[in-house]
């Protein structure tokens, strides 16, 4: 897994300047606490703090490719190369010689036979740097899908990376600035390709390769989602469905570390801790061992709301049981997700407000550290349903005719969207409704279609791209900075390319074949789960419905308001949020209520601890 880092100056000479990249490279010691190691050349300077999974001994960063004791391209990498195994015999085959067992070097290996295009062969998550002696040129790649992250800012003279925010911000040449289009990402539950909040910040867009010569910087798209046509029927549909998972599952299970997986009773992680499951009991290694996490309320308080029908709980044990897990459940006080300590832990992970979803961050924190306890690799069901079509909004009217990112109609947008506590001049200057339909109709426009494909398959191939391509995005970070914060590596088997493209091009009328959500995937996995979970409807992450977490947050924001030097006052509604406070917990919707107010506190902690300047 790991966190990379580095620099390149075509003006400087890099090797007179080791403080900034061992600055640079500590920052991703959360992300890598096993080893750390840098190289420098001239005008290049690469660092890696390693996560050890593959190859404990032999994998270390960055790792140098030689002949005749010359080096001829240096590597810093994140992630895991799944087919790596088959790409090491295929260059052995063409005379490549190796002296570790690490995915890294047939990482490295590949690029000196293949060149750029060795990204067109590999097959899992992957953010890494590369860069060509010879040619004196630096590749900056991401997987297909951004499971893992690679941010970049660019120099007159070059340019500076990072698994992180953090890695490029202690950079001494980097501002940390906010402006407009910043803000409005901030205040929306959007996430535009390649913007990166801060001011001269960008993020690698999945499936590109940005390429940096002494020439300058270019970009490139080696792999996008397209439109195709659907000749299987169904039966061949779910089978080939069923096919691709256990083979991505069986190719996930690799690691030299304690694996599990990450169980929250719905259809998607039961069908990823069914199919380790039977996938390590094939190896003769089982049982598989699974966490989930709940609140402690929940087992005897839980509410239906708008959102989630059944508490998991009942639904974990019955999977539990039907596989032989060796199952642990994390069960967390709610009153804690609104610690400062916890939260600013939270802060640093993720180098942006966590405003939304809340207390899940903190949980997911939490979740993650007892797991990282027992396990250094899991399993996760996360991007399921923007694959198959899980979410409420594929099913609402409303959502799949409007004009905005569908999670943000009405139904679900107390959920994402709560801006009454911000300053009204300061919205109507950011002209929020303008950036959200112009940002929305951009990725509706990006999205492939086929000719001749119906009205309904051809919106609902639109919103299955927004969804890949956006909210996706923003799910994957969470889980990124949330485990990698405590040194977890979490796979994501939904994300396989192979499995996201074949099931892009299945018509809407097979995905929802049984007129329910996720049809393909429960009649692919139904034979490997309890009845129970068959036939269970769609239930988010558990998030606390306790009032004394609401009671906390109002607090802290009590306390933002009682400080002039808060950096958020001047974006606030003072009227609006004084009112607010002064209501009882209950008095409006608690979504709508809480989502405001952990806007307006993550926005305050985020401006205060990174001192960010707003050039509004």
């Amino acid at each position: 897994m790991c966190g990379i880092a580095g620099w390149v100056d075509f003006e400087r000479d890099l090797r007179d300047d080791p403080r900034t990249l061992a600055a640079m490279t500590a920052t991703m010691s959360c992300r890598g606490p096993d080893d750390e190691g840098t190289w420098t050349d001239e005008h290049a300077a690469l660092g890696h703090r390693r996560l050890s999974v593959i190859d404990l001994e032999g994998g270390r960063q960055p790792m140098v490719a030689e002949e005749d004791g010359r080096e001829l391209a240096c590597l810093t990498y994140s992630g895991e190369i799944y087919n790596f195994r088959e790409l090491r015999a295929e260059l052995a085959s063409r005379g490549h010689r190796f002296r570790t067992r690490s995915d890294t070097e047939v990482l490295l290996r590949g690029y000196l036979e293949w060149g750029e295009s060795v990204v067109d062969r590999l097959n899992g998550m992957f953010a890494f740097a590369l860069w060509d002696v010879r040619s004196q040129e630096l590749f900056l790649i991401r997987d297909r899908m951004g499971v893992k992250p690679l941010y970049y800012f660019p120099l007159p003279h070059g340019v500076l990376f990072g698994s992180e925010p953090k890695a490029i911000l202690a950079h001494p040449d980097v501002p940390r600035r906010l402006d407009a289009d910043g803000l409005r990402e901030v205040l929306e539950m959007v996430k535009t390709p390649e913007q990166a909040v801060f001011s001269g910040m960008y993020e690698v867009r999945p499936g590109h390769v940005v390429r940096v010569r002494r020439g300058g910087l270019t970009k490139r798209c080696y792999w996008a989602l397209e439109a195709r046509e659907h000749t299987d029927d169904l039966d061949t549909t779910i089978s080939t469905v069923r096919g691709l998972l256990e083979d991505i599952v069986e190719r996930q299970l690799i690691s030299d570390v304690p694996l599990c997986s990450l169980l929250s009773g719905g259809l998607d992680s039961s069908a990823i801790t069914a199919l380790a499951a039977k996938g390590l009991a094939a190896q003769g290694a089982g049982p598989v061992r699974s966490f989930s996490v709940d609140f402690a309320t929940h087992g005897k308080e839980f509410v239906v709301d708008h959102l989630r029908g059944t508490a998991d709980a009942p639904f974990v044990r019955d999977l539990a049981a039907h596989v032989g897990a060796d199952h642990s459940e994390i069960v967390l006080e709610s009153a804690e997700m609104a610690d400062p300590a916890l939260r600013a832990a939270v802060l640093r992970a993720v180098d942006l407000p966590p405003a939304y979803w809340g207390d899940m961050w903190p949980s997911l924190y939490r979740l993650f550290q007892a797991v990282r306890e027992r396990s250094t690799v899991a399993l996760s069901g996360e991007s399921a349903d923007e694959v198959f079509g899980g979410y409420r909004w594929f099913f609402d009217p409303e959502a799949v005719e409007g004009d905005v990112f569908p999670w943000l109609a009405s139904a679900t947008r107390a959920f994402f969207d709560d801006k009454t506590l911000f300053d009204q001049g300061l919205l109507q200057k950011l002209n929020m409704p303008d950036f959200l339909r112009g940002s929305f109709a951009q990725a509706m426009g990006e999205s492939p279609t086929l000719a001749g494909e119906s009205a309904t398959d051809r919106r609902m191939r639109q919103l299955s791209y927004v969804n890949l391509t956006r909210f996706v995005q923003a799910l994957l970070d969470r889980k990124d900075r949330m485990s990698m914060a405590v040194g977890l590596e979490v796979r994501v088997p939904f994300c396989d390319h192979r499995l996201v493209d074949y099931v892009f091009n299945v018509p809407w009328e097979m995905k929802t074949f049984d007129g329910r959500e996720k049809s393909l995937l429960r009649a692919a996995t139904a034979d490997l789960l309890p009845a129970s979970i068959v036939e269970r409807s769609k239930s988010p992450y558990p998030t606390t419905q306790d009032p004394e977490y609401d009671r906390a947050l109002r607090k802290g924001l009590a306390d933002v308001l009682a400080d002039p030097a808060s950096p958020v006052l001047p974006l606030l509604d003072g009227p609006a949020t004084r009112r607010l406070l002064g209501r009882e917990v209950g008095d409006t919707s608690p979504q709508q209520s809480r989502t405001g107010i952990e806007l307006a506190l993550g926005l305050n902690s985020w401006l205060s601890a990174y001192d960010v300047t707003l050039d509004m």
